[in-house]
C-alpha cells in the first residue's frame, strides 16, 4: 500500500469502500469507493487514527443529521458563502469522528483509486525525520522508474515548492497537480550527496494490490496491500491453484482496507459460506456472506498489525472468529464504522457515520480493534510461519 493513509467506509446506495487511502503512489490522494452491493467503511492512521482510538465520541452512535448538514450548506450558499465550508464545519463540530467532506473532483479522484488505477508519476512517498519526505517506493513501469528514482531518495521539493513540513496530503496534492496524464512536474531530488532537478510526465498508472509468491517450503504467500476491485478475485485464484496441502500465509499487515464487497470475496476463498460480518445502517441491521465452494481445509495463518484496517479487519475478524486461521502480530488498528456520503447542494460530498461493523461471534472492531492469537513483533513472519508449520503447511 502506498505511504500515507487516510480513512476508508462502508456505505449503503450500491457503493461499497473500505477506506479513505491516501494513496501517495505518484500522489494520489484517493477515497475507496465502486460499484457493489454493500456499503463502504472507512478507517485511517496517522494523528486522526491515533486520537480516534484513545477516545472521542461513543463508537455506538449515529453522529450527524445529514439533512440538518445539508441545510446548513444551502444556507451558507444563500448568504454567499462557501456550502462546502459550512459543512466542514458543521461536521467538525459534530464530534462524528470519521466524517469528511470532499469537493466534486476530490471525491471523483477517491471513486476512481480503487479502481486499481490512478494518474501520478509511480513513486509512493513517507515522512522521515525532521518532517522530511523520502521516496519508499517505485512502481516498477512509472515514470519515476524510468527517470531512475529509487526508494530511499529525498524528495526536496515539487515544481519549485519545497516539501519538508508539509502534510503528507499537501505533498499528495503537488505530486497530483491537475491530474491530468502527461501534464509535467519537476521533483528536486536528492540521494546521499548527489541533488538534481528531474522532470516526469504524470501517466496512468494501474496498481497491484495482490502479490502472491511461492516460498521454498512450498508455502503461498500472499500479500494483500489493499481490497481494492479485483484482490478478493485474485486471492481467490491464487489459493484454487495452489498445490494441495501447501499452507498459506495471508499477510494483512498495512492494508489500509478497501473494498467491503472484495474482503467477503477474499473470506470466500477460505470459508464454505456463512457469516463474514454483521452492520448497521442507522439502526437496520444487515449481514455480509462468503460465497460457498472455499477451501475449508488448507492451513492458514494470517499476519496483522497495527496499520491492518477497516475492509482488512472484517476479514481478520472472520477468520478468526470462524476458527479459520490462526493470526499472528500485533493488534489491528481499530476501523470498523459505517459511512454514507450524502450530496451537499454545491454538489460536494460529506462522508457521515451512520453506524458499525461486527464480526461473526458479535465482537465490535471500532476504536477496539483486533487482538492476535499470536502477539509479535519484528519476527512476527518467523513466528507465522512456525505456526504454519504446526499446522501442516510446509512441504
Amino acid at each position: 500500500m502506498p505511504a500515507g493513509t487516510a480513512p476508508f467506509c462502508i456505505r449503503p446506495r450500491g457503493v461499497l469502500r473500505g477506506a479513505v487511502l491516501t494513496l501517495v503512489f505518484a500522489g494520489v490522494l484517493a477515497t475507496a469507493a465502486a460499484t457493489g452491493s454493500l456499503p463502504r467503511q472507512e478507517s485511517a492512521d496517522g494523528p486522526a487514527g491515533a486520537s480516534a482510538r484513545a477516545g472521542g465520541p461513543d463508537p455506538d452512535r449515529t453522529t450527524v443529521d445529514r439533512a440538518a448538514l445539508s441545510r446548513a450548506a444551502a444556507a451558507a450558499m444563500a448568504d454567499g458563502k462557501s456550502g462546502k465550508k459550512a459543512a466542514e464545519e458543521f461536521v467538525s463540530r459534530s464530534g462524528d469522528r470519521w466524517g469528511a467532506v470532499y469537493d466534486k473532483k476530490e471525491y471523483a479522484e477517491f471513486e476512481e483509486a480503487l479502481d486499481g488505477a490512478y494518474t501520478g508519476v509511480g513513486l509512493s512517498a513517507g515522512r522521515a525525520a525532521a518532517g522530511r519526505v523520502r521516496v519508499t517506493r517505485v512502481q516498477t513501469g512509472g515514470p519515476a522508474e524510468r527517470a531512475g528514482l529509487r526508494a530511499g531518495d529525498r524528495l526536496v521539493a515539487v515544481d519549485g515548492r519545497p516539501v519538508d513540513g508539509l502534510s503528507v496530503s499537501e505533498v499528495v496534492a503537488l505530486l497530483r497537480g491537475d491530474g491530468v496524464p502527461g501534464t509535467a512536474v519537476a521533483l528536486r531530488v536528492e540521494r546521499g550527496r548527489a541533488a538534481w532537478t528531474q522532470t516526469l510526465r504524470r501517466a496512468r498508472l494501474a496498481t497491484d494490490p495482490v502479490t502472491v509468491r511461492r516460498l521454498d517450503d512450498g508455502t503461498l504467500l500472499i500479500k494483500v496491500a489493499a481490497f481494492t476491485k479485483g484482490a478478493g478475485a485474485r486471492v481467490r485464484d491464487a489459493v484454487r491453484a495452489a498445490p494441495a496441502g501447501a499452507g498459506v500465509l495471508l499477510d494483512l499487515r498495512g492494508n489500509a482496507g478497501g473494498l467491503v464487497a472484495e474482503a467477503a470475496v477474499a473470506a470466500s476463498a477460505f470459508l464454505d459460506g456463512g457469516l463474514v460480518a454483521t452492520y448497521d445502517v442507522e439502526g437496520e441491521q444487515r449481514a455480509v456472506y462468503a460465497e460457498g465452494g472455499g477451501d475449508t481445509g488448507r492451513p492458514l495463518v494470517a499476519l496483522i498489525d497495527g496499520g491492518t484496517m477497516s475492509a482488512a479487519e472484517l476479514l481478520t475478524g472472520a477468520l478468526q472468529d470462524r476458527g479459520r486461521a490462526v493470526t499472528v502480530g500485533s493488534r489491528t488498528f481499530g476501523k470498523g464504522s459505517v459511512q454514507m456520503p450524502s450530496t451537499l447542494p454545491d454538489g460536494s460530498v460529506a462522508e457521515l457515520t451512520v453506524g458499525h461493523y461486527r464480526t461473526p461471534a458479535g465482537h465490535a472492531v471500532d476504536g477496539r480493534g483486533i487482538t492476535p492469537d499470536l502477539t509479535a513483533g519484528k519476527r512476527a513472519e518467523e513466528r507465522a510461519m512456525t505456526v504454519l508449520s504446526g499446522l501442516g503447511g510446509g512441504s
